[in-house]
């Protein structure tokens, strides 16, 4: 990546009202998208590049009224730093923890509770950053990717502004798409496109005991879904992880699914209704599995990362104090005290975690957030599942049996570790811009407030009941599954699996272990050719159709890029995000709808 920098005078004015409040304004709404779409697949999309794109289109569009001028380029990456913390607050506990919490224990938080959790979970993560910033960005110079992508496009847009014009109206347009096509689905009540066929039962099996004498693909999950918004996250995915799964599919739901319903371990639903719950019921636990002993194995194999967070390059005399670029050494040991103390008072009160058990889990926060984030810095990816199962699993045996503690311990680790990531991307990109890292800070922080407020505010609107909604076709939720069970797992032993599970998990483990290792091991050519372990674990919780559309999503991805690489490599992305926004949008308002005329 080219990290050509912009000179910049440093007394230009960089932290402004208009640049924090269109942050906080475009991170709020972004915020919704990744709930919705967390919910849905499992995974939080980074937004740093579409709200810049998105913040720099509307002033330059109040320019041209003549009454304001345009955001500068320092005041976009403020905004854009704002959005991207906002956009990231469902890491802070809303699309896996909470929800998986309140499934286990009945235990539900109003907004207010919500709001001051996931934003003490961000602040330990916002901190943290701070003492990091200059040997991970300065000293070590590692690239963060996406920070560097944003920077990157930053310069090409405020250089040739008519090609952020073209983004954005490809941003517009596939966002009003896909919002039309939801729109569609939902008040002409379109169905799922099943795929024909029809299978015999077994004689004597499971099915012909519940007195069912076939079953089609569909019952098995398998259709086309009307809607866009997978398609849109194939596209950014790519082909490796689409065609992965799909294969995760056709195993899980063509293979095991009818193997399980056959021997009797698990029940089939009616004869006109696809059995998704009924299926995960015994797929989910083989799936964890494969995707928890995957992320293990690859944050396993990030112990150079690991020792290299402790063990700086230059001596200790030639670094400056940590934080000294942002706030002096003495205020941030104050703010690292005080954002601790309020994390494990919070800890306590709402959850009732007892007080030497939730300062361990802060500790641990401090440990793996550091390691996370230079893994992030050095791959573009930040294991939140792996520092959340380490931190589940160490909290097996500290508070052994206390689903509360093991979910809501983790959710900090989980959560800060995310926003120190996100940040540290966001300082990444403010260094490739020449821009002073200390109002990214302050905009950090309102950006994570923003996020809290309508992030909350949303999850409630989308999830009302989790355990009537979730682990279901229209929310599968695979990360709330995969921390749910965990904690279960903890919590009641092998009595929480049903029969031939054990076994299908240890089989799953091994292959997860195993696929792993070759991904790290590989040289990069080969590596491509390996199906990535923890997408295929995902697609025995998805229902098989968003496997399909995922995969279709990807393929399509493919060939446009292969046929227009140039204009793929500009705008497929864009596209793609545009359709998430669109849905997703679409979905709240939805669920608002609902709510309204008592359909909810």
């Amino acid at each position: 990546m080219n990290e050509t920098s912009v000179s910049t005078d440093p007394s230009r004015v960089q932290l402004t009202i208009r640049a924090v409040a269109t942050g906080m304004l475009f991170g709020g709404i972004l915020s919704l998208c990744n709930i919705y779409t967390g919910l849905k697949v499992g995974w939080l999309l980074g937004m740093s590049m579409t709200a810049a794109l998105l913040s720099y289109g509307l002033w330059q569009m109040l320019q041209l009224s003549g009454r304001c001028r345009g955001l500068s380029i320092l005041e976009t990456n403020i905004s854009q730093t704002a959005a991207s913390a906002a956009a990231s607050i469902g890491a802070a506990g809303l699309v896996a923890p909470i929800p998986a919490l309140t499934m286990l224990t009945g235990r539900t938080l109003s907004w207010v509770e919500l709001v001051i959790w996931t934003f003490s979970v961000c602040l330990v993560g916002i901190i943290v950053s701070i003492g990091l910033r200059r040997q991970l960005i300065e000293e070590d110079s590692l690239p963060f990717p996406s920070g560097a992508a944003t920077a990157n496009t930053l310069l090409e847009i405020y250089s040739h502004g008519s090609n952020a014009a073209v983004r954005l109206r490809m941003l517009g347009l596939a966002a009003v798409a896909a919002a039309a096509v939801k729109f569609i689905e939902y008040f002409a009540k379109l169905g799922k496109i099943g795929i024909p066929g029809w299978f015999k039962t077994q004689a004597g099996g499971g099915m012909e005991k519940a007195g069912i004498a076939g079953y089609t693909p569909t019952n098995l999950t398998f259709s086309i879904e009307p809607t866009l918004m997978m398609y849109g996250v194939g596209i950014i995915v790519g082909p490796r992880v689409g065609i992965s799964v799909m294969a995760g599919a056709l195993i899980a739901w063509g293979i095991l699914a009818p193997t399980a319903f056959e021997a009797g371990w698990v029940t089939p639903g009616a004869t006109d209704a696809t059995w998704h719950g009924e299926g995960l019921k015994w797929l989910l636990w083989p799936g964890v599995a494969l995707m928890v002993s995957a992320a293990l194995t690859s944050f396993a194999f990030s112990w150079r990362a690991f020792l290299a967070a402790f063990m700086p390059r230059k001596k200790p005399s030639e670094l400056s104090s940590p934080g000294s670029d942002i706030m002096p050494r003495k205020w941030f040991i104050l703010a690292l005290v005080a954002v601790s103390a309020i994390s494990v008072i919070l800890q306590t009160v709402l959850f009732d975690i007892a007080p030497l058990t939730a300062a361990i889990g802060v500790m641990l926060t401090f440990i793996l957030a550091l390691v996370a984030t230079r893994v992030s810095g050095e791959t573009n990816v930040t294991p939140v599942t792996a520092m959340g199962k380490v931190t589940q699993l160490a909290f097996a045996m500290i508070a052994p049996a206390q689903p509360t503690a093991n979910l809501m311990a983790a959710n900090v680790t989980g959560g800060a570790a995310s926003q120190c990531a996100d940040m540290m991307h966001d300082l990444k990109t403010g260094q490739m811009l020449g821009a002073d890292p200390r109002p990214q800070f302050i905009a950090q922080i309102w950006g994570a407030l923003a996020g809290a407020l309508i992030g909350c505010a949303g999850y409630l609107i989308l999830v009302r009941d989790p355990v009537k909604q979730l682990l279901t076709p229209e929310w599968p939720a695979p990360s709330v599954a995969a921390w749910k069970s965990v904690a279960e797992l903890f919590m009641k032993g092998s009595d929480a699996l049903p029969q031939g599970a054990l076994q299908a998990m240890v089989i799953a483990a091994v292959i997860g272990i195993f696929l792993s290792v070759l991904e790290k091991t590989l040289s990069e050519k080969n590596r491509k050719w390996i199906p990535s372990p923890t997408s295929i674990g995902l697609a025995f919780v998805l229902p098989a159709f968003n496997s399909i559309s995922l995969f279709l999503g990807a393929m399509v991805a493919w060939g446009v890029g292969k046929l227009f690489k140039h204009w793929a490599a500009r705008y497929l992305i864009i596209i793609a995000s545009g359709i998430i926004a669109g849905e997703s949008l679409s979905g709240v308002v939805l669920a608002l709808v609902a709510i309204i005329t008592g359909n909810g």
